[in-house]
C-alpha cells in the first residue's frame, strides 16, 4: 500500500493504492480546513471506510450474479461476506500501482482476470488538482477474448452535518426491493427531489436515480461551503445511499453517498443495458468528475 498527498493553492487530497481510494479531500481557506469528502479514519483504511473509491468494471449489483449477452450466458461470484451478490466490481478491492506522481497530480492503475468474474480488463485513474478543483479520472480497457458490458463510476462518501442540502435534478428514480436490488423506475418521491437544494431524509435510502443533468451540489451552510460537482456526459445515473442504525448499529448519520455512474444497478438485465458500453476487446472508455468547492455568501 502507497498513500500519495496532492496539494494545490487551497486544495489537499490524500490518495491510497489500497482500493485506488480518495482517503481525504481539505479545502483550506485562511485558518478554515472543510473536509470535502469523509474523512478516513488512518492511512491503511479500506474503501469502505474511505473518502471515495472508484466502480469498475460495473457499479452496484446484478440481479442473481447472472446475465446474458449475445446468447451466451455469464455468471458472477459473491466478492464479500456480507452480500450474496457480486459488488462494485474489483477496484475497490484490489492494490493499485503508482504509475507517475507529482505534486498536484497522480496516476493509478490495476488489472484484473477470472477470480469470480468473466471480465479481463485493466482500469485506470487519474486525480489532478487544478487551483481549486480536483479531478478525478476512470479508464476502462477490455483485455478479454470477447465483447462485453462495461459500467464506471465513483462512490463518493460525503460529510453530512444537521443542515446538510444535496442539490441533483433527475427524471426518475428506481425502488429498493430485496437483496439491496433495485425494483421499478417511478415518477421520484417529493422528500427525494432533489431539483433543489433539499435535507436529506432521516430514514434509509439506497435508491438509484436516472436522467441526470451532470451537475450537482452538496452544501454545508453551517461551515459556509458549496461543493459543485460536474460529471462528463457519459454520467447520467447516480445512487443515493442513507444507512440507519439496522444495517450499521454504528451510524452517526454524519455521511451519506452520492454515486454518479454511467448506468443502472443491474443493468446487466435490463432490455438496453440500463447505460452500460459494450467494449470490443481491446477498446476502451473513460469518464470524468471535477469536485469545486466554494463559500456561501
Amino acid at each position: 500500500m502507497t498513500v500519495v498527498e496532492l496539494r494545490g493553492r487551497s486544495l489537499t487530497a490524500r490518495l491510497s493504492t489500497r482500493g485506488g481510494i480518495v482517503l481525504g479531500l481539505w479545502w483550506e481557506r485562511g485558518e478554515i480546513r472543510a473536509p470535502l469528502l469523509r474523512e478516513a479514519s488512518s492511512d491503511d483504511a479500506d474503501a469502505l471506510s474511505s473518502g471515495c473509491y472508484p466502480l469498475v468494471p460495473l457499479g452496484n449489483r446484478v440481479k442473481g450474479n447472472r446475465f446474458t449477452f449475445r446468447g451466451k450466458d455469464y455468471a458472477f461470484e459473491p466478492n464479500t461476506r456480507w452480500d450474496p451478490h457480486y459488488l462494485h466490481g474489483e477496484g475497490w478491492q484490489s492494490e493499485w500501482t503508482v504509475l507517475s506522481e507529482s505534486g498536484s497530480e497522480a496516476e493509478f492503475s490495476f488489472s484484473h482476470e477470472g477470480r469470480g468474474t468473466p471480465y479481463a480488463y485493466e482500469a485506470r485513474q487519474r486525480f489532478v488538482i487544478h487551483d481549486d478543483r480536483f479531478d478525478m479520472h476512470l479508464q476502462v480497457r477490455n483485455l478479454g477474448p470477447e465483447a462485453l458490458p462495461f459500467g464506471l463510476g465513483w462512490h463518493p462518501y460525503f460529510p453530512m452535518t444537521p443542515a446538510t442540502t444535496l442539490k441533483a435534478p433527475a427524471r426518475r428514480f428506481w425502488t429498493e426491493v430485496e437483496g439491496w436490488l433495485p425494483g421499478e423506475a417511478l415518477d421520484i418521491p417529493d422528500d427525494l427531489d432533489f431539483s433543489t437544494p433539499r435535507l436529506l431524509p432521516h430514514r434509509w435510502i439506497n435508491n438509484g436515480f436516472e436522467g441526470w443533468d451532470g451537475f450537482a451540489e452538496v452544501n454545508w451552510p453551517e461551515r459556509g461551503v458549496r461543493l459543485r460537482l460536474t460529471a462528463d456526459e457519459r454520467l447520467r445515473h447516480y445512487f443515493i445511499f442513507v444507512s440507519d442504525a439496522g444495517f450499521d448499529p454504528d451510524f452517526q448519520r454524519d455521511y451519506f453517498c452520492f454515486e454518479p455512474m454511467l448506468h443502472l444497478a443491474n443493468g446487466h438485465n435490463l432490455p438496453d443495458f440500463g447505460g452500460l458500453t459494450v467494449l470490443e476487446p481491446g477498446e476502451a472508455m473513460a469518464v470524468s468528475l471535477q469536485l469545486r468547492p466554494e463559500a456561501i455568501a
